[in-house]
């Protein structure tokens, strides 16, 4: 596998951004195969946590090991603490990521433009990221995954809330508004989920793993109940598992073999 690390410049954020990009390479083979995996590779979008950047699953997993095993193409963004949205007060970093960074990340490597190639995982707020890449743009991605993802982001809004970071409830108000704007735009994942199914718009699967002692528990739990069979969802938990990352490095491998790889001609 390549490993690289990539300084590039959005013109949807009018600054200078970083990535990194894992690849594998002709030469890598497939498991139980003689042949190579092929170019062009599905990609993953692998999204990072509030209080994280595009380095952390480097350091804190094995994310090259467990891709190597699968021919897949790994893009790692940094998005600062945007919530992967379009911020009321500040950057348009949802249509960075959902249009922009994939054109650039197809015009630069070699891998597939195919929706039933493409994927997104993240963790924490990269969990909220990665479902809204999902229900948001669903021609374009075939399978999301949230691993202790905050689904529903109601209570950062609330002024009645106590926070451990007080960073939080301020860059939410900064990102999404008011309470109000919140519950009637589309930054609310439920509602326009909703909207999705009523419109009978043909959705990726989705995925979503979290511990019971996770402060982000019962929104997993909340999204369980609502959309349980009504869209195609593999939900697990793990008793007095917390928001923590040897969770997320067990869990990112399970959401990993979940996905609908398609085989390689020669694997």
């Amino acid at each position: 596998m390549a490993f690289l690390q990539v300084q590039f410049l959005s013109q949807t954020l009018a600054q200078g951004c970083s990535m990194n990009v894992i690849l594998p390479e002709a030469h890598h083979r497939a498991p139980g195969s003689s042949q190579g995996f092929k170019a062009p590779y599905p990609v993953l979008y692998l999204l990072h946590g509030a209080s994280d950047d595009h380095s952390a699953w480097q350091r804190y997993t094995s994310i090259e090991r467990y891709a190597s095993e699968r021919g897949l193409a790994v893009v790692m963004p940094a998005v600062q603490y945007s919530f992967y949205s379009n911020m009321k007060a500040g950057y348009d970093y949802f249509t960075y990521v959902s249009e922009e960074l994939p054109r650039i990340v197809q015009s630069m490597f070699p891998v597939s433009d195919k929706r039933e190639d493409t994927f997104a995982i993240g963790l924490s707020m990269g969990g909220y990221g990665a479902f809204k890449l999902g229900i948001t743009c669903p021609d374009k991605f075939a399978a999301v995954a949230s691993l202790s993802g905050s689904l529903d982001q109601r209570w950062r809004l609330s002024d009645k809330t106590t926070f451990f970071n007080p960073m939080i409830h301020r860059m939410a108000k900064l990102t999404f508004g008011s309470y109000e704007e919140y519950i009637e735009g589309d930054d609310n994942l439920l509602r326009l989920l909703e909207q999705r199914i009523a419109g009978g718009v043909e959705l990726p699967k989705f995925y979503h793993a979290c511990g019971t002692a996770d402060f982000n528990y019962e929104l997993g739990r909340e999204f369980k109940d609502a959309f349980e069979g009504r869209i195609d969802l593999t939900y697990e938990e793990e008793p007095g598992a917390e928001h923590v990352w040897p969770f997320w490095d067990k869990y990112v491998q399970r959401a990993m073999a979940w996905l609908p790889l398609r085989q390689y001609e020669g694997a």
